[in-house]
Order: structure tokens, then sequence, then C-alpha cells
């Protein structure tokens, strides 16, 4: 039996994903992907987000600024993103602070970072939180608040332990990437042993961190012919979480399962809800149009 899978964390509107074409959706519902948070990272990008969540019921959007993207943001990008979040129910992201940048301004990612954080705590949206060689920074930063009271992801964790119960106190979730299955992670395999199974998620972040090449499921280049990761490969993922953890790989499922609709349930079921009534009022209009014709015939 297939488990649901959850993709805490992807970027499925990335050009290098588009020479797959209709065969890469085929394969996410191959795999049984019930859901998948696709991250847009600048106001370039909203638009391919939103018309993937449109597409596909498997997506959930989730709109944000990158801290490598905020240099080029329009003056208006604030009214810009809050023009996204009203058009369907959607997460903030992917945002966050790196001081891994060349040439970094640390400032400047905090102001971006601090507006869209307080944006989701005012509406109690999710979101996925980036972070490079600043953890003690933005520890001090969600302490301060607010935060959404539903709680946020730190995509692909690679903090310290010892921050672990402290950032989940705050409403953190950790998401684990496949791509921390390649040998050279192995700070960073021992720091998810700590991470309370309730505060679990798993992520592809595809096509980006590309998991080792033999647990490659679905292999895919780029035009240029370079390998990316296919969005599909979730379930490769979900199997090195299970041996990391030595956890049964249902019952792990049945976990992540239980805590992607903790952190998401309520954008998942006002994403319901709007279709349900999209579907009512368009059906009300069609059922409307051929009462008018019956009777002016």
């Amino acid at each position: 039996m297939q488990p649901a899978l959850y993709d805490a964390h992807n970027h499925a509107q990335d050009d290098r994903l588009k020479p797959a074409g209709d065969s890469l959706w085929r394969d996410i519902r191959s795999v049984n992907i019930r859901r998948m948070v696709v991250n847009g990272s600048s106001e370039a990008d909203w638009p391919s987000v939103l018309a993937l969540a449109r597409a596909h019921p498997e997506v959930l959007p989730s709109f944000g600024y990158h801290p490598w993207f905020i240099r080029q943001r329009t003056p208006g990008w604030k009214g810009t993103l809050v023009k996204f979040l009203d058009e369907m129910p959607s997460a903030v992201g992917e945002i966050g602070l790196d001081r891994w940048i060349k040439d970094h301004d640390l400032m400047d990612q905090e102001q971006v970072f601090v507006e869209q954080l307080r944006l989701a705590a005012e509406r109690n949206l999710p979101v996925t939180i980036h972070c490079l060689k600043t953890w003690g920074r933005l520890h001090e930063i969600l302490s301060a608040g607010p935060c959404p009271a539903c709680g946020f992801v730190l995509h692909s964790f690679g903090g310290p332990p010892g921050m672990i119960h402290s950032l989940a106190s705050l409403g953190a979730y950790f998401s684990l990437p496949g791509y921390y299955a390649h040998e050279r992670k192995k700070r960073q395999r021992d720091t998810f042993l700590q991470v309370p199974l309730e505060r679990l998620l798993i992520e592809t972040d595809a096509p980006d961190q590309p998991i080792p090449p033999e647990r490659v499921r679905f292999p895919l280049p780029d035009e240029e012919g370079r390998p990316v990761n296919h969005p599909a490969n979730l379930p490769a993922v979900y199997d090195f979480a299970a041996e990391l953890l030595d956890k049964p790989l249902l019952d792990l499922a049945a976990t992540i399962e239980h805590n992607f609709n903790r952190l998401f349930g309520a954008l998942i079921r006002a994403g319901a809800k709007a279709g349900h009534e999209l579907e009512k009022n368009t059906n009300s209009t069609l059922a409307t149009g051929l009462t008018s014709g019956i009777h002016s015939a």
C-alpha cells in the first residue's frame, strides 16, 4: 500500500522542471503525493505559483520574498504580495535570512523578513523560513515576535541542535530534505535525530537539493542536460527518513500527514470550501441561464 505523501517545500514552478511537461504531474500522482507546498521566491515567479495552484489540486501555494532576491523588489512589493495572498488560500514563503550570500545586506534582509512575518502573523498563515549562517539572529527575531499562531516551517533545518526545543516552543516545524542523505551531511542527520517527531516534516526542495544518485527514482535532466531533483522523488526521501529515524515507513508517513495537516490544514480546508463555493456559484449561473433560455423559447 502506497501511503499518502506530503512535500513541505518545493519550487515546482521552476523553469528547470519544464522539460518534463505533463509527465511531471503524472509522475507526482503515480506516487500518491497528496499535497505539496510550492514556494514562490519573488514577484517574478508568484504568477507561476498561482497558475500551478489553479491547475493542480495537489499544490498549496506559498508567496514570499526569498532573501536572495530582495534587491529586485519593486516599491509596491508588499501590496503585490497581499494581492496574491488574497487570490486563494495561501501560505507565506519562502522568506528568511542568509549570511552566505556574497555582499549580503542583513539589515535589508531583516526588514523584508519582519514585514512578511508580521503579515503572516496578522493573518495566521503558515510561514516557510530559509536560514543560512544566521540562526542566532533568526531566533532573536522569532522570539520577539509576532509569529503566526499556527506555526512555521524551518526549511532544510541546519541550525544547532541546542535551539530545537526553543524553536519548537515558538511554533517551529523542522523539514528534512533528501539532500541530507548524502554522506557529507552527517551533522545535519545527527541533528534531525533530536527533532521531536510531532514537529517533523519532509521535503524535496525540487528542483534543488538532489538526493544521492542511487536513491533517484525519477531521473530528470534540465534543458542543458544537467540532472535536477524531480518532485516525484519524494518517496525516496520518506525512505531515507524512515531509515534515519528507525521507524516503519507507514508509521512515519502517518505522523508526517498529521503534522502537515496540523500546520497547513486550515488552508487546505479553506481552499476546499472556496472551490465548493465556486462550483456552486457556477452551477447556479448555468441553471439560471438554462431557465432563462427555456422561458425565452
